[in-house]
């Protein structure tokens, strides 16, 4: 099953100041977030992002936050956004049966929302180039744990050739222009 823009939202886990430069390859790991989160401005996809409790790990890092109005961060104490009520409450006021996951921790926060949303009936897809953990071994054990478990584990330009569809779409040359250096 392709992952289509009009069933679609992107959800942006946690990527938070504080925690960034403890986790692997961070710089690469906002990079593909950003990137992301472009490529579903383009699309008209609606973009989410969480903050594991903001009043003690700060915020997203700026540049993300600079990409969403301030009211589309949404703070939790929960791992998993899907448990956190003002997070679910936002995810499923979206209307949109496909869920694209970016952020970390890995083995945490994205795969327990992952797990989360798979149980409540959301097709679930986690962009495994760009999800990140403190220890690159709990990516990958997050990685393999949702793929046994029936999560769609795919990359960032499989995400976005998915969303555009063709290459005749009114998007294709913004997209192939500015995301596909």
């Amino acid at each position: 099953m392709l992952i289509e823009a009009d069933k679609s939202a992107l959800l942006v886990i946690d990527v938070q100041e504080k925690l960034l430069p403890g986790v692997f390859e961070n710089e690469k790991l906002v990079a593909s977030c950003k990137w992301l989160m472009g490529v579903a401005k383009l699309m008209d996809i609606p973009v989410l992002g969480s903050e594991q409790y903001p009043q003690g790990v700060g915020p997203t890092v700026a540049e993300l936050r600079e990409l969403l109005p301030e009211e589309d961060f949404i703070g939790k104490t929960h791992f998993s956004c899907a448990d956190a009520p003002e997070c679910s409450a936002r995810i499923d006021s979206l209307d949109r049966e496909q869920i694209v996951i970016c952020g970390m921790e890995s083995h945490v926060c994205v795969m327990q929302s992952a797990l989360r949303l798979q149980a409540q009936g959301k097709q679930v897809y986690v962009v495994s180039d760009a999800i990140s953990a403190r220890n690159p071994i709990d990516t990958t054990a997050a990685i393999e744990r949702m793929r046994e478990e029936g999560i769609k584990m795919v990359t960032r330009e499989m995400v976005g050739f998915e969303w555009i569809g063709r290459s005749d779409a009114p998007q294709f040359k913004d997209f192939s222009m500015n995301f596909l250096r």
